[in-house]
């Protein structure tokens, strides 16, 4: 796909959680195509200590309002930085980046999962799938309800099932250990969350013959394949996370149990 650079406008930043903003751009032309699971590279303007761009995930595209939405975990100067925009401002932008999940085929029974900030590219996914028919089952956990992000805008588009390590809200425990995966069969899992997380769904995947792609997110500094420092081993040698992925088919890692 093109990959463009851009100077998108700050339309909002909502604090969803002490440590996650969402965070609205929009675009005087349409803005381009955009897949689900692809990314941005974000330029980070007034931080002394961020000199790399920052990938971020596509959370959302809303094509009437010529929106792309960013979920972005405050972890570090440089994202504190973005959470500190306002309205108006300019964020400049190389998108999109990467490439995203597979296509969705109409009667195929689609499991999303994600954990943390990993949940942003699966709305965006659940949408799509939504327009073209097919309607997805998303299985979210985080560590307490307080940390469970965008709900009512996830059951908007599928059934939604929780999972929080303390019980709060849901199932109690890891999204591994929902009981809808015993009570239901699944043609497809497409995950995104912590590594340990997506290993358990992988390894769960594989136990139970279920075609599974996971989003990785290696550490990016350029986003184009230059730079080497997100290098995953595959079947395939040593490929670039943010030019071959960030989203891999499990039967291309070398993850291990």
């Amino acid at each position: 796909m093109k990959k463009f650079i851009l100077d998108l406008t700050v339309k909002s930043v909502e604090q969803l959680h002490e440590r996650y903003v969402l965070i609205k751009l929009t675009d005087k032309h349409p803005l381009p195509e955009m897949l689900p699971g692809q990314f941005v590279e974000v330029q980070i303007e007034g931080s002394s200590t961020t000199f790399l761009r920052r990938p971020i995930s596509i959370n959302f595209v809303d094509r009437e309002q010529n929106e792309l939405w960013l979920l972005v975990a405050t972890i570090g100067d440089g994202t504190r930085r973005l959470a500190q925009l306002k309205a108006g401002e300019t964020l400049n932008c190389i998108l999109p980046l990467g490439n995203g999940f597979s296509p969705i085929f109409k009667g195929e029974k689609v499991l999303l999962i994600g954990g943390g900030v990993g949940v942003a590219p699966l709305l965006y996914m659940g949408a799509k799938m939504k327009e073209s028919g097919v309607e997805p089952t998303f299985l979210l956990g985080a560590r307490s309800a307080k940390d469970l992000l965008m709900l009512d805008i996830f059951r908007r588009y599928g059934r939604v099932y929780v999972t929080t390590e303390d019980g709060s809200e849901g199932e109690k425990g890891f999204v591994t250990n929902h009981s809808l995966l015993q009570q239901e069969c699944f043609d497809r899992i497409s995950t995104c969350g912590p590594t340990p997380m997506m290993k358990a769904v992988a390894r769960f995947a594989r136990e139970n013959g279920i075609d599974c792609e996971v989003s990785l997110e290696n550490l990016m500094a350029c986003g184009l394949g230059a730079c080497l420092c997100c290098v995953e081993k595959t079947t395939e040698g040593n490929l670039c996370v943010c030019k071959d992925g960030p989203v891999f088919n499990i039967k291309k890692l070398l993850w291990q149990d």
